[in-house]
């Protein structure tokens, strides 16, 4: 029932209606059915017209953008399209927030405190177009962070500077999405499978981002450099923190060679060249054990002899 507490319509009440209403004398049926849809108008035009203070509302357009908002406004038109909460404080989303407003198709949180979702905010978010999540404090992109909104077509999340981990399975069934912006996070690894279920993705930034460009990251650069002349890609900036051999590289100037130690594998001559330094070495530190032990011998006799014949 929490989450439906937001489809709440202030309808007016029957009495008051009928009262607005000139009275014509006995009712009639004809009469009855005229002003009960006169009624029923009246109140879906009420539910429909609702505007939240601070918020501005037209065609369909709620904007609550630039307001200081700590929360979000309990309640919005029904039929909304496009609601801004840009540039405002807001730290946290309730469970179910969208539940009611199955019109929805642009979302802006840009610019808040936000540092998580509620699993299942968009479950009923499904003519969602446009998602703006950029410049908040998200940590990381859970596996059902957008789920049941497969109508999405572009995702930003980019200057998130806590953003760590994006799930593997994140943007699963996302089929439509065509932009995403990951940039300026605190992401040192993104793996493939975040993003080779997206067939329709042409535009994506991943610069600005700490990259570790290990054996790890090969996967994912492999399947960047088959699509990069389909998706345009932030090249420039993208640039790998680690580890200190490529350090400052661009992540797309990475070829198959910078990997090359990654596919290393050892001969059945590499395994006896290895089992006989392992047992030279295991031989000479019993031969140096030995010699050290022979010494301190010496020394301790030689210590003795010493002190008898002073005495």
């Amino acid at each position: 029932m929490g989450s439906l507490r937001h489809c709440r319509c202030q309808l007016p009440k029957m009495g008051d209606t009928w009262a607005q209403l000139p009275w014509p004398g006995p009712p009639q049926p004809a009469m009855l059915l005229v002003s009960l849809l006169l009624a029923t108008g009246v109140m879906r035009s009420d539910a429909g017209s609702s505007c939240p203070v601070l918020c501005t509302c037209h065609n369909q357009v709620v904007d609550c953008s630039s307001q200081r908002l700590f929360s979000v406004p309990p309640d919005l038109p029904r039929d909304t399209r496009n609601l801004s909460l840009a540039h405002n404080r807001i730290s946290a989303v309730p469970p179910g927030y969208l539940t009611c407003y199955m019109e929805l198709r642009v979302l802006d949180l840009r610019n808040n405190s936000l540092m998580e979702l509620p699993p299942g905010l968009f479950l009923h978010a499904k003519r969602l177009a446009h998602l703006d999540l950029s410049y908040n404090n998200l940590s990381h992109v859970p596996a059902d962070m957008f789920r049941e909104a497969h109508g999405l077509v572009h995702i930003d999340l980019s200057h998130n500077p806590w953003l760590r981990r994006v799930h593997p399975q994140a943007f699963q069934g996302l089929v439509q999405l065509r932009d995403l912006d990951l940039s300026y996070g605190g992401l040192a690894f993104l793996s493939l499978e975040a993003l080779e279920g997206l067939p329709g993705l042409v535009t994506l930034q991943i610069g600005g981002n700490p990259w570790v460009c290990g054996c790890t990251m090969e996967p994912l650069l492999k399947w960047l450099r088959n699509r990069i002349q389909r998706c345009t890609a932030d090249s420039q900036l993208a640039e790998c923190r680690g580890p200190p051999e490529v350090e400052g590289a661009p992540l797309f100037s990475l070829t198959e060679e910078s990997f090359k130690a990654c596919h290393l594998t050892l001969t059945l001559d590499d395994y006896l060249f290895i089992a006989f330094v392992g047992f030279v070495v295991s031989i000479a530190s019993v031969a140096t054990n030995f010699l050290l032990g022979i010494t301190a011998n010496c020394c301790h006799r030689w210590s003795k002899a010493s002190e008898e014949e002073e005495i």
